[in-house]
């Protein structure tokens, strides 16, 4: 017997407007047109300034400045020198080109004055595509949902990413395998969000080994930053637990890479929630393998990474030791939903196998 109430969630669809293909940043001044905006502060990072430059000529009379200064968890006083620009260049509209530093720059602008943004992306981080956002006081580095910072358009232009090194589009791309990983098991998953996170595991993990191998193939780009898209989806239409909430301890209080971050603890995570949350797993396992039958997710994902060169240790990332136990009192200050129980000593076991390399623990 198939009972009603046994289906039963709630799904609310991403409301960005999005352009996808390559050449489409050719169409920037047409969508700032359709956003009716008159004067366009552009946000970027130091190392993106050039590609900044080159908006704010394709804009002429439209572009209101340039402001260079995005930096990796967006520290506040990044966000109110960028908060205090906007207030001198008039700007009626902010577009952030780059990957998530750019992107969490605007979203923090746009939290106090409401401005609407449309996003370029140079990265597969995906943060792009949701209403999440951060800002990082004192090492501690806090997350909020806001529907008024996300993007109101998002540029997809698989181009822009052909100079991203490979092994930056390797952790970049682990970064969106990730959000579709935790989406599978997250307190509200739905089935929309479900199948996108699967369509996006299997995206990625077809993309990022092509891409590795030839940083140049376009189509294999294009799959990776359409894999990003769905990653940023399934974070958009459900919450976080416990990966995310390691990552942001690890950036905020340790400075420690984004996306590497994201990378080396994503097996990792994934193992100790197995247990908890085994449909999710047997989902994500048959997403990840090649032949159809689901194996172990941790052990797939642990292999995609390694086969991929990328970083596998938290060490290799500039951690030490000895905060590890500080990492994880921190991930335990405040309760979340997670499927596996967390304990400080659990916590601890799983960090000193992210910090030596090991594979996950079965």
């Amino acid at each position: 017997m198939i009972r009603d109430e046994e289906l039963s969630f709630i799904f609310e669809s991403s409301p960005s407007r999005v352009v996808f293909g390559a050449g489409s940043l050719a169409r920037t001044p047409e969508e700032i047109d359709r956003l009716g905006a008159k004067r366009v502060l552009i946000l970027t990072t130091p190392g993106r300034k050039t590609l900044g430059d080159e908006m704010a000529t394709r804009l002429g009379t439209k572009a209101a400045g340039v402001f260079a200064h995005a930096m990796m968890h967006v520290p506040v006083e990044t966000a109110e020198a960028g908060r205090r620009e906007t207030a001198l260049a008039a700007a009626d509209l902010l577009v952030a080109i780059g990957g998530g530093s750019a992107v969490g720059l605007a979203k923090a602008i746009a939290a106090e004055t409401g401005l609407p943004i449309l996003a370029v992306p140079t990265t597969y981080s995906g943060s792009e595509i949701t209403s999440t956002w951060g800002l990082t006081e004192h090492g501690i580095k806090k997350t909020m949902r806001d529907a008024r910072v996300q993007p109101k358009t998002v540029l997809y232009d698989p181009l822009l990413t052909l100079s991203l090194p490979a092994k930056l589009s390797a952790t970049s791309g682990m970064n969106a395998m990730a959000h579709c990983v935790e989406a599978l098991y997250a307190q509200d998953a739905n089935p929309i969000s479900s199948l996108v996170a699967e369509e996006g595991i299997r995206s990625l993990a077809k993309a990022l080994p092509a891409i590795v191998r030839d940083a140049s193939d376009l189509g294999a780009r294009s799959l990776a930053l359409y894999g990003a898209w769905l990653g940023g989806i399934s974070l958009g239409a459900t919450t976080t637990a416990l990966h995310h909430k390691l990552c942001h301890v690890l950036g905020g209080a340790f400075n420690l890479p984004h996306s590497d971050t994201h990378t080396v603890l994503l097996p990792h995570v994934t193992a100790y929630n197995a247990l908890a949350a085994p449909q999710a797993m047997m989902r994500v396992g048959l997403a990840l393998s090649p032949n159809g039958v689901a194996q172990s997710a941790a052990r797939l994902l642990y292999e995609l990474e390694a086969g991929m060169k990328t970083p596998l240790s938290l060490e290799s990332l500039g951690m030490k030791r000895d905060g590890i136990e500080r990492a994880a009192e921190l991930a335990m200050e405040r309760p979340f939903y997670n499927p596996s129980a967390l304990s400080k000593e659990g916590l601890c076991a799983l960090l000193e196998d992210a910090f030596e390399g090991r594979p996950p623990r079965a």
